[in-house]
């Protein structure tokens, strides 16, 4: 009976295991991350993967550019060489080749700024990833159409979304959204240590007011007291 309890735990506990596996699986993609989506700005796209092609170590990967994306800066990274392919006079591709191949199972990170284009409101642009490997390589370059799942390997897209900032309808940069952070991070620093500081100065005074009637009620009772012994 016990053997039989036993089976059942470990066959419960396999089928779990089987059906976290198949979300794992199907999110080991290669992503994006943009810091910012507004038409016109400027913004540092963060493309992350942690797996390899079945196992193999990544050695290289090149990121297509939209044609509609005319600047790109790669970030320096000291674990890549980096070429960027021109087409003419923009950037069409930028590959980041390892020069110590990532092993499966680990996570990287690699960055572009680019500045989204002025009138891509509303738009997806597609950044098909070619993750080259030890052994093999995988094409992250499928589209989902509209209505259907997504596909097995589906390419990191950005969703562009209506222009903020400036009176050109240009969205704020990388630096100025900082440099507006920062400011705000100074205003409320301030207003914290001026409230901090109210705050003791309102204890202090309390406790001075305290001191000084402490020091009347002492005072009063003393003379009370000398005047009773002296009719005593």
């Amino acid at each position: 009976m016990r053997i039989a309890r036993l089976s059942a735990a470990g066959l419960a506990a396999g089928a779990v295991l089987a059906l976290t596996a198949v979300p794992l699986a199907a999110s080991a993609h290669v992503t994006v991350t943009p810091n910012g989506t507004a038409a016109g700005s400027s913004t540092v796209l963060t493309f992350a993967f942690s797996h390899g092609c079945e196992g193999s170590p990544t050695t290289a990967v090149a990121i297509d550019i939209p044609e509609s994306i005319e600047s790109v800066s790669p970030t320096l990274n000291p674990n890549y060489t980096i070429e960027k392919v021109p087409d003419g006079d923009r950037t069409a591709q930028v590959v980041y080749t390892a020069i110590t191949p990532v092993e499966d199972g680990y996570r990287d990170t690699i960055e572009l700024s680019v500045r989204l284009p002025d009138d891509a409101a509303g738009e997806t642009l597609e950044f098909p990833v070619l993750q080259t490997c030890e052994v093999g390589e995988t094409n992250w370059n499928q589209v989902a159409e509209e209505g259907e799942e997504e596909p097995e390997s589906p390419a990191p897209t950005v969703v562009v979304t209506e222009a903020t900032g400036d009176e050109h309808g240009h969205g704020a940069t990388t630096d100025e959204a900082a440099a507006d952070a920062h400011g705000d991070h100074d205003d409320a620093t301030a207003t914290v240590s001026d409230a901090a500081t109210g705050s003791t100065d309102t204890v202090a005074r309390v406790l001075g007011i305290g001191g000084l009637v402490v020091g009347v009620v002492g005072i009063v009772l003393a003379i009370t007291a000398r005047r009773s012994r002296s009719d005593a």
